[in-house]
């Protein structure tokens, strides 16, 4: 048994990783401050007597003992990023550097939840790794890509200065069960959408794409992560590669949901990728031959169903 720290743990990412850490046999204790994460995610596991909760914000310290230590804190859609700028830098930027300082005083491993946002509008396609990325460091936008890109730095540098043992994962488009019907990211706006026969709201021509990854494909690339040879620190992608249009997405979302909605276009965003794909070759190398085993119509259907459940 290892005793687990997740920052963010009561999120849609965390939330399901807290459950498998558990299920394996694990300790845990979930941090989270309840901005994008809720209660309600966690509630099936209160039950555990190895599962703890506490409420606290990583821009401020946190003082435990622990064997590793995932740090998922950090709003992940524009929406809800964009709500307090501000307060997405400090939660990547100072919230890496509590954990960082939490992880060299008591020697524990640390993954850092990185995204593929570090990679902008990307000029370079599939995204590999060795890819600097293509970033408006001022943009709308820039709050979250920035700071996630500061908190791979501080990560480097407390590797190299101070031999904390790190791990980096950039994550790609991740959908399923526990997300927000207000997330206001692209899967859970056309699911709520097609439900309530609403319009489906496609920004800009619907033709830019991306990869979808179900979230039980991420949780367990995150664990082989941290459970890989110690000489790996990343950063590695963990996403599918297959890709598919905005226009693709609610056509297939629709067919799913039996919905009458019909498809509306609107004005793109500011810095809007156009296209997203990432790279999984070093994944399934060093990650024990990981790829993503559910493809995008099966992890739809379970995910609508969910949000069937809580919506209606």
């Amino acid at each position: 048994m290892k005793k687990i720290l997740v920052t963010g743990g009561a999120g849609f990412i965390g939330s399901h990783l807290c459950e498998r850490l558990l299920n394996e046999g694990n300790e845990v204790i979930c941090l989270d401050n309840y901005f994008t994460g809720s209660k309600k995610n966690i509630a099936n596991l209160l039950k555990n007597p190895y599962f703890e909760i506490v409420r606290h914000d990583i821009t401020m310290p946190y003082f435990i003992e622990v064997d590793e230590i995932y740090n998922l804190a950090c709003p992940a859609s524009p929406i809800h990023y964009q709500f307090n700028p501000i307060k997405t830098i400090k939660t990547s930027v100072m919230g890496a550097i509590n954990m960082l300082g939490l992880a060299k005083r008591i020697k524990a491993k640390i993954l850092q939840a990185s995204t593929s946002e570090v990679y902008g509008d990307p000029l370079v396609h599939p995204q590999t790794e060795d890819y600097w990325g293509n970033c408006n460091p001022i943009g709308s936008r820039s709050c979250y890509d920035e700071g996630k890109r500061c908190a791979e730095s501080l990560f480097m540098n407390y590797h190299h200065k101070n031999d904390v043992q790190i791990k980096i994962a950039r994550i790609f488009n991740t959908y399923g069960p526990n997300m927000r019907p207000d997330d206001g990211r692209v899967v859970s706006n056309f699911i709520v959408q097609a439900i309530k026969d609403e319009d489906i709201t496609i920004y800009g021509d619907g033709k830019q794409t991306r990869s979808f990854q179900y979230i039980d494909d991420l949780v367990e690339g995150l664990i082989r992560l941290m459970n890989s040879e110690s000489s790996f620190i990343g950063p590695v992608n963990i996403g599918n590669p297959n890709e598919f249009t905005m226009i693709e997405l609610a056509e297939s979302i629709i067919n799913i949901t039996g919905s009458k909605s019909k498809i509306t276009y609107h004005t793109l965003p500011e810095d809007d990728p156009m296209q997203r794909r990432p790279d999984i070759s070093l994944a399934k190398k060093v990650l024990n031959k990981w790829e993503p085993k559910v493809q995008l119509n099966e992890g739809l259907k379970n995910t609508i169903e969910y949000f069937k459940e809580i919506t209606i």
